[in-house]
């Protein structure tokens, strides 16, 4: 069981995460993972930059009244919620924004996932024009989402070559 703030290499994180949600199967969720250190921890002038969108996650089916999220099968954080569902993953909903692991620059980076439950499925959902300086409280607000649901951070920083070369 990993807390906020865990320490995940860029390498480890080159692949999209599992993320299991649970929920009511007739609920859906938007997931959002963005970086709001871009493209540095002291001048974050790309604030924030979007690494994964995806919309109509259905919940679960099986009684658990938790909602977990993973990220890289590690449990990240478990939010006990009045669910009643099993885990779903981000792979059953709709991907607007394609998955980038993390790529850090220089310094630390957070890297924050939030998930919001939708109120109905979301029919368009226009991916953004660019990746850097996405707001993800503007589009909760066009999309009336509400407050999130839930969120967990890992944080990232460059790995040096030769780790890189090693792990290859």
């Amino acid at each position: 069981h990993v807390n906020n703030g865990c320490d995940v290499k860029p390498s480890a994180a080159a692949s999209p995460p599992t993320v299991r949600i649970a929920g009511r199967a007739s609920d859906l969720y938007t997931l959002i993972m963005t970086d709001p250190d871009a493209p540095s921890p002291s001048e974050p002038t790309m604030r924030e930059w979007i690494h994964w969108m995806v919309v109509n996650i259905p919940g679960g089916k099986d009684p658990s009244q938790v909602l977990r999220l993973y990220v890289h099968n590690l449990c990240i954080k478990t939010y006990n919620c009045n669910f009643s569902g099993a885990a779903t993953t981000a792979a059953a909903g709709q991907e607007v924004v394609e998955y980038m692991g993390p790529q850090p620059p220089v310094g630390i980076h957070r890297y924050v996932l939030v998930l919001f439950e939708q109120k109905s499925q979301l029919a368009s959902v226009a991916s953004p024009a660019a990746r850097p300086n996405f707001n993800t409280r503007v589009f909760a607000a066009q999309h009336d989402l509400g407050l999130p649901v839930a969120a967990v951070y890992f944080n990232s920083q460059k790995e040096p070559m030769s780790a890189r070369r090693r792990r290859r």
